[in-house]
């Protein structure tokens, strides 16, 4: 399961739409590495003063590689993200997701170029 989805947030989405608020509140309970991660680098952005945030740290157990790659596989998840932090996220592997500014395009699209990920490959990440 990617996320536990509490009883009242549930029935509003079995009524009609629910607000990103609401569906980022469940991700932050529901994934809490990956959700640091993601704040991380929304920080790291903010503050930094930079174009792009790029977190390649190798999560610390099998629980929060499986938060991570829920988080960044799923496309409602990642447009919340997205919309939440004001920010364009790529995700090259296992443990390689970047935050752009929306006018980092040239950055963003050289970070998910074919040659980008053919050289982010590392042996020790094959089975990640």
């Amino acid at each position: 399961m990617s996320l536990t989805v509490p009883a009242n947030l549930l029935e509003q989405a079995q009524r009609g739409p629910i607000s990103d608020d609401d569906f980022i509140e469940c991700i932050q309970s529901s994934l809490p590495y990956a959700w640091s991660v993601m704040s991380g680098l929304a920080t790291e952005l903010r503050e930094g003063g930079g174009r792009v945030a790029v977190d390649a740290t190798e999560p610390p157990d099998e629980a929060s590689w499986g938060q991570l790659f829920r988080l960044v596989g799923s496309d409602a998840m990642r447009g919340a993200v997205e919309r939440h932090f004001g920010v364009r996220m790529a995700f090259q592997n296992c443990c390689k997701v970047g935050f752009f500014d929306p006018a980092a395009t040239e950055e963003h699209a050289e970070f998910v170029t074919p040659r980008a990920q053919v050289l982010n490959q590392k042996p020790e990440l094959i089975n990640c």
